[in-house]
């Protein structure tokens, strides 16, 4: 049991290891082209002992690279050397590989820092216990306020200044990590300290450390201590100015000006109508057919641009619409009906009832209406009338 334990334990502390160097080595989003070259500046005079030289990096933000400045920061620990971050080429774009402090420095990227910082390593000095001393042929120290130094030089074998800012990629340096510097990967790391991130952050906040601004010479590009741009040493002019690639404007896809041609996803689509707003008209009839027939044994849904039931010509009344599927009463859309024009419409004929044949005037007169003064009657005979 005690065996599986150390086992564990061992796969634990590995594992946790492992994690803590990944996380240092993060890397963040793919740019698609690279970084500007190092600027060329002098080196200000070491702060106090304990502070070590931080290179100054091109770091990117929004659609441009800024430029953060070298500075002097205090170690967190005694014993921690500071591994500068660098822009690596994979899966054809840019990253960057953040900095951290440890034990030993790791892989950089084989980027020319300078001032200790040549590809390799640290060079400008060195921990004795608990003390740091200083490598004067890379360090600016003043040997009167700081007596722990030592002076070795420093054998450079290439005959011109490299200042390439990234590794792999078109003209990139061509360096791998080595075995040390892959076992310093995996060594406990400690994240940059709050100093050096409120150091970025205003680097980023200023325009004129970006690249577009500045074309490759920043006006801050170190500091004697993090944060400190008001004493800011000046980047030295290195001849051609830094000119940022042209960037295409990436569109929307759903963008309103897109044509429909250019857009794949909507070649699979029925072709519509070809109008001048390309939009259905909401009130227009149907176009009629020459026998003002709709089409035969072909259903309304397979047509390429059938009409909605509200947009349905009423049917008409002499000849019965032909469909090949009758929906239930209940789902059954009801036409609108309109009636036909008043003139239009045949009035029923009435047929004639034989009218009685007109009375005479003697018939007209009522019964009962009694007989004027001075007119007999017609049944009265006259009284002088004697009977023969």
């Amino acid at each position: 049991m005690r065996i599986i334990s150390s086992i564990r334990s061992a796969l634990f502390a590995f594992v946790v290891l492992a994690m803590s160097a990944s996380a240092f080595a993060q890397i963040g989003i793919s740019i698609s082209f690279a970084p500007p070259e190092l600027p060329v500046y002098d080196q200000p005079l070491c702060p106090g002992d304990g502070y070590l030289w931080t290179p100054g990096y091109w770091a990117y933000s929004g659609d441009d690279y800024y430029f953060v400045p070298g500075t002097w920061v205090m170690a967190p620990e005694a014993g921690l050397l500071w591994t500068p971050g660098y822009w690596g080429w994979r899966n054809n774009g840019y990253f960057f590989n953040e900095g951290y402090w440890g034990e030993h420095v790791g892989f950089y990227g084989g980027i020319s820092y300078g001032y200790g910082y040549y590809g390799d390593g640290y060079q400008g000095g060195r921990w004795e216990g608990r003390q740091f001393y200083y490598n004067r042929s890379a360090s600016n120290v003043n040997v009167t306020n700081i007596h722990n130094v030592y002076n070795t030089t420093i054998i450079n074998n290439t005959t011109t200044i490299n200042r390439v800012s990234y590794n792999g990629g078109n003209g990139g340096i061509n360096r791998q990590p080595r075995p040390e510097e892959q076992a310093a990967a995996r060594e406990r790391h400690v994240a940059p300290v709050a100093i050096q991130t409120q150091h970025e952050q205003t680097a980023r906040n200023n325009p004129e450390q970006r690249a577009s601004v500045n074309h490759g010479t920043p006006q801050v590009a170190a500091t004697p201590k993090a944060g400190a741009f008001n004493e800011a040493v000046r980047a030295k002019p290195t001849g051609t100015p830094y000119t940022p690639p042209a960037r295409a404007t990436a569109q929307p896809a759903n963008a309103p000006n897109a044509r429909p041609e250019n857009n794949t996803a909507n070649r699979d689509q029925p072709m519509k109508e070809n109008r001048p707003d390309n939009r259905p008209e909401a009130n227009r009839p149907p176009t009629a057919q020459p026998n003002d027939r709709p089409e035969a044994n072909r259903p309304e849904a397979n047509r390429p641009n059938a009409a909605q039931p509200n947009d349905r010509p009423a049917p008409r009344r002499d000849e019965p619409a032909q469909r090949t599927f009758t929906p239930p009463p209940s789902e059954r859309p009801q036409p609108e009906r309109t009636p036909p024009p008043a003139q239009a419409r045949p009035e029923p004929q009435r047929q004639e009832r034989p009218q009685p044949a007109p009375m005479k005037a003697e018939e007209r007169k009522p019964q009962n209406e009694k007989p004027r003064q001075n007119e007999k009657p017609k049944d009265e005979k006259p009284k002088d009338e004697k009977p023969n």
